[in-house]
């Protein structure tokens, strides 16, 4: 099986004294893991990390074989946010909660394309974590476990929606869900598309619901944790009063 597209690099590790396995998401193709002749090099290194963006080449006997692939480096990367420590610990969050949500080989064209605007986004420090709950949630829809927000699971209205039931991810209106608002998960607005600013707390809240259901429908059943890059991210976020 060969295909020769653009990817983005989540992940590469050491395979030998010279190469390297390296894990891409590709957008026709899904996650892929292959050989890198010479990963282990100084000229390939800086665009085997995790973000950056490649032309890839890849061939592999059959389809369920570890490919080669040859990598080409397109535009300048996770280099371009060297001087945002904040901006690239979010980055390899997002490459190690792709990496952990994703099954090998199943193609997620909107996956690609959301991480492809993510990546974008770091380059803006006020709104990235905000649109890295929106990834979350897209991830979550794209793998078949996406949260109905639409409307109120109990009494159908769209008025006042401001909590989601942590067992079936639908939204609840504040009066329907009042005799149980300590178990229930906030909702913020922004992840109704409201157009007004963000306030204290809503990105935390996005995180905490995006989290929730990605540990319980993605991760629990993998027998993994949450990605430690995620958590490291969320304190990181926290120290800085971003979240």
């Amino acid at each position: 099986m060969d295909f020769h597209e653009e990817a983005f690099v989540l992940s590469a590790r050491s395979h030998g004294d010279t190469g390297a396995v390296v894990d891409l998401l590709t957008e026709n193709h899904g996650r892929r893991s292959a050989y890198v002749a010479g990963g282990a090099s100084r000229k390939m290194k800086p665009f085997l990390q995790a973000g950056a963006r490649v032309m890839a080449d890849y061939r592999a006997r059959t389809s369920d074989h570890l490919g080669a692939v040859r990598l080409e480096p397109v535009g300048e990367g996770p280099s371009a946010l060297f001087d945002d420590a904040l901006a690239l610990t979010g980055l390899a969050a997002a490459a190690g909660v792709t990496q952990g949500a994703l099954p090998e080989r199943e193609p997620h064209p909107g996956v690609f394309l959301a991480f492809e605007a993510l990546m974008a986004a770091f380059e803006m420090p006020a709104v990235w974590p905000a649109i890295f709950v929106r990834f979350e949630a897209g991830l979550l829809e794209d793998l078949g476990f996406g949260l109905d927000l639409s409307k109120c699971a109990a009494t159908g209205t769209v008025d006042d929606l401001i909590y989601v039931s942590p067992r079936t991810g639908r939204a609840v209106s504040r009066d329907a869900g009042a005799p149980y608002a300590d178990k229930m998960l906030t909702l913020p607005p922004f992840m109704l598309g409201a157009q007004s600013g963000l306030i204290e707390g809503d990105v935390r809240a996005g995180f905490d619901l995006t989290g929730h259901f990605l540990e319980q429908f993605v991760f629990h059943p993998q027998n993994k944790p949450l990605p430690p890059a995620r958590v490291w991210m969320l304190d990181k976020l926290g120290d800085a009063g971003r979240i």
